[in-house]
């Protein structure tokens, strides 16, 4: 998300940009990952970029032109094609390809942008405190590319850039006597990291068979109970986000709801409470008669998060090992739901179920990349902490800002359990502006996070990893990137020269980047 909205940023700025990208899909954890978008209760009305609200409009007006939508579906402004209740925007993976292919197309055509695919960071060459190249390796044979660059902005998923240009970084939980937070731990452990889940779409087919051959490591799954989870994992039992209160969720693909009374609020619960809503992606009710056999469903849910092991700066071997792991573990967790799960009329299994690879964009019937939730995070100028978001650190809820603001972002401070065998943390946080000085590194001058990697702690990255917040991020680094660009000056610069400052954060206004959240009441 960070990499195509710093792109478009940079370009709409006048400069030539080469984007590069790992899978076949631009676009991250809303496509390659299969993600519908994780979102605070007012996007509609404010705090996200402009440019992040052109590609939400892109995806409603594509369901408006191009699918059969009921026409009372077809006139809401609010138009949510999933209706499920993670998001007021659920919506297919290929659906945002689509549009976002559309964003760059004009750039494509006049040679402005290079995009390349199938390809990863290899190494690079840094001179003094710049970074003057980057090579890349190719998936697809042993050929070899080398970039040279006047910015150099690393929107991986897990800060790949970090570790080749030398960037002073951090990984996993940060101990409380580092930074103070109360969720911290006593000591630190760079490998304890958010679990990431390999997610999947399916739907069902009432009265046919679609079981997939059992697993190989189906009874390893099967016979897994983390000591806090109350019961196996592969069951519709977990502990709640918020209270980790043990909970049974209820699961049943025949739900016949009216998806235009369904409204996805944060506020009131994650939504989580019946699975097949929850992350539903497209609803078979918004459609016209016949045109979609059932609805389908993102799964992104508890059962799938990946427990056993770290990926990041693993050697390769292990990291494979995990990641086929965590498939194993989504391929384990959806033949217990055809074969095994409750059914209300007392069965067991849903055979019906399949998987739909063809949304996905894969023959495996997975996403075709893993839903990271931590990355690597420079040492910035700024590490925000706990104690600037939590509202019972802070003793209110009011908007937490900063002089040097570049954006701003809302959500609850949420982490996943932990590879270190940690429950869910989950902080209330109020909204929060984003600081420049959190995207400075400590020594590096033409390095530029424009994702997760920036400067926030183990506890703060569970409010700044959502869509909206890395587009706003990999956006604000796209312009700062231009604005140097033009000026002839370092970002660290910019942070630091008042003057510079404000005349960067009035370009990011004219483009339509909020820099601060509005006074009102209800936060």
């Amino acid at each position: 998300m960070g990499g195509v909205s710093a792109a478009l940023a940079a370009l709409r700025g006048g400069k030539r940009v080469i984007l590069t990208e790992e899978y076949q899909w631009l676009g991250g954890q809303l496509t390659s990952q299969a993600v519908p978008m994780d979102e605070h209760t007012w996007v509609e009305q404010f705090g996200v970029t402009a440019s992040y609200r052109e590609l939400r409009e892109g995806i409603r007006d594509y369901y408006r032109d191009n699918y059969p939508l009921l026409q009372k579906v077809k006139d809401r402004a609010d138009l949510n094609p999933g209706a499920g209740l993670v998001s007021r925007l659920c919506a297919e993976p290929r659906v945002a390809v689509a549009v976002i292919d559309a964003l760059f197309a004009r750039y494509l055509g006049s040679q402005q942008l290079t995009i390349i695919k199938s390809v990863v960071p290899l190494s690079a060459e840094v001179d003094g405190t710049r970074v003057t190249s980057v090579t890349l390796a190719s998936l697809t044979g042993d050929t070899e590319t080398t970039i040279t660059a006047d910015y150099v902005l690393d929107a991986t998923e897990l800060g790949d850039l970090l570790p080749l240009t030398g960037a002073e970084y951090v990984t996993g939980t940060e101990g409380r006597d580092e930074t103070g937070e109360p969720s911290a731990p006593e000591v630190g452990d760079a490998e304890n990291v958010q679990a990431l889940s390999w997610c999947f779409v399916l739907d069902h087919v009432d009265g046919e068979d679609h079981t997939i051959q059992k697993p190989a490591s189906y009874d390893y799954w099967r016979n897994y109970a983390p000591e806090f989870w109350g019961a196996p994992l592969l069951s519709l039992t977990a502990p709640h986000p918020r209270t980790l209160e043990i909970v049974t969720r209820s699961f049943n693909p025949l739900v016949n709801d009216d998806p235009t009374t369904q409204l996805a609020d944060q506020r009131a619960g994650g939504g989580d409470e019946e699975l097949w809503v929850f992350r539903r992606i497209l609803a078979k009710g918004n459609l016209t008669a016949g045109h979609l056999q059932g609805d389908l469903v993102l799964v992104n849910w508890p059962m799938i998060d990946y427990l056993d092991g770290n990926i990041i700066d693993a050697d390769a071997a292990s990291r494979a090992r995990h990641l086929e792991a965590s498939r194993q573990l989504s391929y384990s967790f959806f033949y217990w739901l055809q074969t095994e799960a409750p059914r209300p009329d007392g069965g067991t299994g849903w055979p019906g179920l399949r998987l739909r690879g063809d949304i996905t964009g894969t023959e495996d019937g997975l996403a075709m990349a893993p839903y990271i939730r931590e990355s690597r995070r420079i040492r910035a100028e700024y590490t925000v902490v706990e104690g600037d978001l939590s509202i019972a650190a802070r003793g209110h809820g009011r908007p937490a800002t900063y002089p040097d603001t570049v954006g701003v972002g809302m959500y609850r401070i949420d982490l996943h359990p932990s590879t270190g065998g940690d429950n869910y943390i989950d902080v209330a946080s109020a909204p929060f502006e984003i600081p420049l000085g959190a995207m400075i590194p400590v020594r590096l001058d033409n390095l530029l996070p424009a994702g997760k990697n920036v400067g926030t702690t183990h506890i703060t990255n569970g409010a700044f990893r959502l869509h909206p917040v890395e587009w706003n991020i990999g956006e604000a680094a796209g312009w700062l990137a231009a604005f140097c660009l033009d000026h002839a000056v370092d970002p660290r610069v910019v942070r630091n020269t008042p003057r510079l400052l404000e005349e960067f954060q009035s370009l990011l206004t004219t483009r339509g980047v909020e820099l601060h959240w509005p006074d009102v009441t209800g936060y």
